[in-house]
């Protein structure tokens, strides 16, 4: 998709194409009503700007769309190639243990059942350690702070998904 054909998309297949970024209908909406779009900065300084606007449930609408990580099957699979993939990233990436791969699932359901909402992270190139590690940081914070990191961290993985998505459909 080129930015002409993401500026002219009708306004509800423009949001389907933002939900795929952030899944705050009040970010989507200011993604939409903000075309047209002449590059990728445009986009992310509108994305950062929409995100400031965002209230609290805006915020956790957003962290919804999110899948838990709590199924040790999944996160075994998840980091069974983080040292390939994470190479250029992360030089101390390693296979995840079966004890690393369930202390993380263990903290994201203590995170859960304490803050009322998963534990956001954006994991681009890092290993399992390093979001245990993390996560086990964040987890004695109090809940306002966990949200405004957490919201940093939503912020991080929606600029990752909009240059993804818009580099896969220009290239």
């Amino acid at each position: 998709m080129t930015f002409d054909e993401l500026n002219s998309l009708e306004g509800g297949k423009a949001a389907k194409w933002f939900e795929q970024c952030c899944a705050s209908t009040k970010w989507v909406n200011s993604m939409v009503d903000a075309r047209p779009y002449a590059n990728i900065n445009e986009v992310k300084i509108q994305a950062k700007e929409a995100w400031a606007t965002c209230g609290r449930e805006d915020v956790l609408a957003a962290f919804k769309a999110h899948p838990m990580i709590g199924n040790v099957e999944s996160l075994r699979k998840k980091f069974e190639n983080t040292k390939a993939i994470a190479a250029g990233e992360q030089s101390g990436a390693s296979k995840a243990s079966e004890d690393t791969l369930h202390d993380l699932k263990n903290g994201n359901i203590e995170y859960l059942n304490k803050h009322g909402f998963i534990f956001i992270i954006c994991a681009t190139g890092l290993s399992a350690e390093t979001m245990l590690g993390e996560l086990n940081k964040r987890l004695p914070n109090n809940t306002n702070e966990e949200i405004r990191i957490a919201a940093e961290e939503q912020l991080k993985i929606t600029l990752l998904r909009l240059s993804k998505a818009l580099d896969e459909t220009l290239a």
